[in-house]
């Protein structure tokens, strides 16, 4: 009778711990690293706490921070949070402040006791995230108090991408913020910006005007997946260089790198239309107005394609600051350089020939890149060219990134070249999201169910240590063409991103989707505070 009165009190004890799990704030994604309840007094939060941060060590960074917060926290609220510089811990503040013991360079630590919240971390970076836990923790007005909690956190991978292309449709600057905004509520830290491709050049240039004079605009666009029905609208539209130095420090604000993407040397038509002379057959050419991959590239053979290129490197690096420039280097027919004769020439010239099954036409193409690989590498930058860079051959400052599944980053890893994923299997968020295509937006015709996406795990089997540590991490992408407003992208991108982040983030034997949908409501609630449009769990069956 015992044994069973000290059971039943167990199971009884046992049931309420998880019901005060169940109803934690701290349902938080990604999910920290570690999240110790404590045992004192829960911290009250009200209208008048006060966000204190120190300015011993970079004061306007962590002012900035500390606005942050108490920018979120407002307007998820209606509550008036103040900023203050004060190095003591004065009851009821939320503290923001420099811990060196803290390893991980984006790491930090999150504290709640009855008297504060400290979050301490060993960089800008690190009090940023934490700022974001924090806001994901008090989502709304009805959170009044926050249990006693020590949390520790670090991200997996410093590479946490998120991608949007502005080639096929344009989005105003106001919505690139936003999109950034998303961004960093998801701990991501680097916006791949797709800027130019077959349907549109959107990057300003100041050495080759006619690129956003002519190449920025369509005389109509391809009407959902009907290849010979067009809308007879001219679209288009171009970010001047000044527009995207200002997203470039918007994003750096929030920690977030911008990775500006120019596809070559396929992806040109709306630079041939533009100069038709850089193209193989000299056109004429236009802005292409459907889908697609066209036959139509530049002219490896004609010495004015590394001259334009360079134009393009030079105006590019100017503007953008990042470590990275992406080249693209997908979808490239050679199908104009097999009968090309400037093409052939360049061939004969550099003396390729069939090697070990690469194709004389596949080298050219890594000549190209190889030049451009060269030439970006004498400014400090390194490029990124999409998995079909590895069908030639590929340069020592070349990252990859994987697409087509995760066999070209496993191939790249093994040749210790820097690897991102990102195949289309679980990263590609254009795709369908629900079964039910009736009650979603025209998207690709695919279907990607957040469960799919929550799979992702961006090292492949069968790597040594050493090999997985080429792989720098993983991205979500958003390709547009068939989505042609900011509520349509949020729709796509949201919640599936909040899957990705956790791979992004999250140690793999930590995952669990079952958790991962216990906490999403939280996170799905505060999309909704903040009016951003997404859509709903697809059940796996």
């Amino acid at each position: 009778m015992k044994t069973r009165f000290f059971l039943l009190t167990f199971l009884f004890a046992a049931v309420c711990t998880l019901n005060v799990v169940a109803q934690s704030p701290y349902e938080i994604i990604p999910l920290p690293k570690s999240i110790s309840m404590g045992k004192g007094n829960a911290f009250a939060v009200s209208e008048n706490t006060v966000v204190s941060y120190s300015s011993k060590n970079n004061p306007e960074e962590t002012k900035r921070i500390a606005g942050f917060l108490t920018d979120y926290i407002n307007k998820q609220t209606g509550w008036n949070w103040q900023v203050k510089e004060n190095c003591k811990k004065e009851a009821g503040d939320v503290v923001l402040q420099y811990d060196a013991a803290i390893q991980n360079d984006e790491g930090y630590s999150l504290v709640v006791n009855k008297k504060n919240v400290i979050i301490s971390a060993k960089t800008p970076n690190g009090l940023f995230y934490g700022v974001q836990s924090l806001r994901k923790i008090i989502r709304d007005k009805s959170v009044t108090s926050l249990p006693s909690v020590i949390i520790n956190d670090e991200p997996r991978f410093e590479y946490r991408g998120v991608h949007l292309d502005c080639a096929r449709h344009f989005f105003p600057i106001s919505f690139v913020k936003k999109y950034i905004d998303i961004i960093a509520l998801h701990n991501c830290n680097r916006f791949h910006w797709h800027l130019t491709d077959d349907q549109g050049w959107r990057f300003e240039m100041k050495a080759y005007p006619e690129l956003t004079e002519k190449g920025a605009w369509r005389e109509e666009t391809m009407v959902g997946h009907n290849f010979n029905q067009f809308d007879g609208k001219p679209y288009g539209g171009y970010y001047t260089q000044e527009q995207c130095r200002e997203i470039v420090r918007y994003a750096a604000e929030r920690f977030i790198e911008v990775i500006p993407e120019v596809d070559m040397p396929g992806h040109m038509q709306g630079a041939l239309a533009a100069y038709p002379q850089l193209g193989c057959t000299g056109g004429p050419y236009k802005v292409w107005t459907q889908w697609g991959v066209s036959e139509d590239v530049l002219c490896a053979g004609n010495p004015k394609t590394i001259e334009f290129l360079h134009g393009v490197l030079d105006e590019l690096t100017d503007v953008f600051p990042s470590e990275y420039i992406h080249l693209g280097g997908d979808e490239c027919p050679k199908t104009r350089w097999a009968i090309c004769p400037k093409c052939q020439t360049k061939i004969k010239e550099l003396d390729f020939f069939t090697f070990k099954g690469i194709s004389a036409e596949n080298q050219l193409q890594s000549y190209l890149l190889a030049d451009a690989e060269k030439y970006l590498a004498n400014k400090g930058r390194k490029i990124i060219g999409w998995d079909e860079v590895l069908d030639g051959f590929v340069g020592p400052n070349t990252t990859i990134m994987s697409w087509r599944g995760i066999e070209g980053g496993s191939k790249a890893a093994k040749l210790h070249r820097n690897v991102i994923m990102t195949p289309t299997s679980n990263c590609y968020l254009n795709f369908y999201q629900s079964e039910d295509r009736d009650s979603e937006p025209i998207s690709f015709d695919a279907f990607l169910p957040i469960y799919q996406v929550y799979s992702l795990e961006p090292v492949p089997e069968g790597l040594t240590e050493e090999e997985a540590s080429y792989i720098k991490g993983c991205q979500a992408n958003l390709w547009s063409e068939y989505i042609t407003t900011g509520k349509q992208a949020e729709h796509m991108l949201l919640p599936r991103l909040a899957a990705i982040c956790e791979s992004q983030w999250m140690q793999p034997e930590a995952k669990n989707y079952d958790d991962f949908l216990n906490r999403l409501p939280a996170l799905m609630n505060l999309y909704d505070n903040l009016k951003l449009d997404h859509g709903q769990v697809e059940k796996q069956k």
